[in-house]
């Protein structure tokens, strides 16, 4: 039997052939992980996308620690409990008008596994051959198969092209460009086997903060529908504010028939999914034919003692002034990428919502940029966690991130990437 030195555990995206070591972290509050040898570090990423009102937020702790105490788990088939059925009334609420079914899940991924499964369940019940899924270039969704499938084949998931059932590509619609984007999806569409058009609704997350208009968006929809295609809405990363609203699609003014939604639901506490469907899609799998069934689920569908995080971060955003307080991340995001407009080293400066990004000029641009991780390490020795995706560099801090933290988190930018050069350079 071999022997394994050091930690046993096999981190996600990470070579552990050249990755350093992981830090370890010992506790969290607001913006700051603290190590177990004492430093604090500002989470400039919001610890991959979840974390919107700050790491241990007490509201959501307590709601964690007083459900804990009542119910922990039950299965989901054949049962139910108070927290899941107030928090579905909750979701409908406050998602746009017309998604009337929730389905719980764990993760992003498994959200969208879901609606892809529904689209394809919708029309094969109603006995219509609409098989065809339709996805933007550069797409990201997911690492499950199915959602791998759904996003950009590439360096994520060339291992895994066996497993990848075919997909059509629609180009991403760039500003100026868009009816290119607008007629294809129209030429695909009239083959009439297009089951479903699936988005992420104004910025494209891991395919490199990829951002179009909500013009785009609407008419991309218009189209899929006017061919009676599903459009399905990944929230994933964009939804609970990221974007300047609650949920991105309420920029377009658009109700998708299936919603995705996961990260933020729970204020990023603890993991838990969702996707609401219309009931046009529940109804073409409600019948006493027991074959049209939705044959899908997770064992720890609803969780209760999740589900009472994510009715704690609905209090929150009731409660407390977040829209407030995301207004002025939006503005103070915007006047550092105002500052970085005459650095010749970045470029497309760009943001949406609470979202900045821009890009680091080097001659390896891509995933696998060298600069990347360079920059990752230099902005930790700085202590503010940055996640390059290659050389494209993204800030996502919860919302509760004050003026002097941010300065912090642009220094260690600029200051890690000048750095980062030197150290990547030939």
């Amino acid at each position: 039997m071999s022997r394994v030195s050091g930690s046993p555990v096999w981190h996600p995206f990470t070579q552990h052939a050249i990755a350093p070591a992981p830090i370890s972290v010992s506790r969290a509050e607001g913006v700051r992980l603290w190590s177990t040898d004492g430093r604090a570090i500002i989470d400039a990423i919001s610890s991959w996308w979840v974390v919107t009102h700050g790491h241990c937020h007490p509201h959501i702790m307590a709601a964690i620690r007083d459900q804990a105490d009542k119910l922990d788990q039950v299965i989901f088939a054949g049962f139910t409990h108070e927290p899941a059925e107030r928090l579905a009334r909750a979701l409908i609420e406050l998602t746009p008008s017309g998604l009337t079914r929730v389905f719980f899940s764990d993760s992003g991924s498994t959200a969208v596994e879901v609606a892809l499964k529904m689209a394809l369940g919708h029309f094969h019940n109603l006995g219509q051959k609409r098989t065809r899924i339709l996805a933007l270039e550069h797409a990201y969704h997911g690492d499950t198969v199915g959602t791998m499938a759904a996003g950009a084949r590439g360096v994520f998931n060339a291992a895994y092209h066996p497993l990848l059932y075919d997909v059509t590509r629609i180009p991403f619609p760039v500003a100026g460009l868009e009816q290119a984007t607008f007629d294809a999806i129209d030429d695909i569409c009239r083959k009439g086997d297009v089951a479903a058009l699936i988005i992420e609704p104004l910025i494209l997350g891991a395919g490199g903060m990829l951002i179009y208009s909500a013009t785009a968006l609407a008419e991309m929809a218009r189209i899929a529908r006017h061919h009676g295609a599903l459009v399905i809405a990944d929230e994933v990363m964009t939804g609970w504010g990221r974007t300047g609203t609650l949920f991105a699609c309420e920029q377009a003014g658009l109700t998708p028939d299936l919603l995705c939604t996961a990260k933020g639901l729970t204020g990023g506490a603890i993991s838990l999914a969702a996707t609401l469907a219309s009931e046009e899609i529940f109804a073409s799998h409600y019948s006493t034919d027991r074959t049209r069934t939705f044959f899908h689920s997770s064992s720890y569908t609803a969780n209760p003692i999740a589900c009472a995080a994510a009715l704690a971060n609905i209090e929150i955003w009731r409660d407390e002034p977040v829209m407030e307080r995301i207004a002025a991340l939006c503005e103070l995001q915007q006047r550092h990428l105002a500052t970085l407009g005459n650095n010749e080293r970045f470029a497309k400066l760009r943001r949406i919502g609470t979202i900045a990004a821009l890009d680091i000029e080097v001659s390896d641009g891509g995933y696998l940029a060298g600069i990347g991780p360079a920059l990752q390490r230099e902005a930790l020795a700085r202590d503010v966690l940055l996640r390059p995706l290659g050389n494209t560099v993204y800030v996502m801090p919860p919302y509760c991130i004050s003026s002097d933290d941010l300065d912090q988190v642009y220094r260690a930018l600029v200051d890690g990437e000048a750095a980062a050069r030197d150290e990547v350079r030939p």
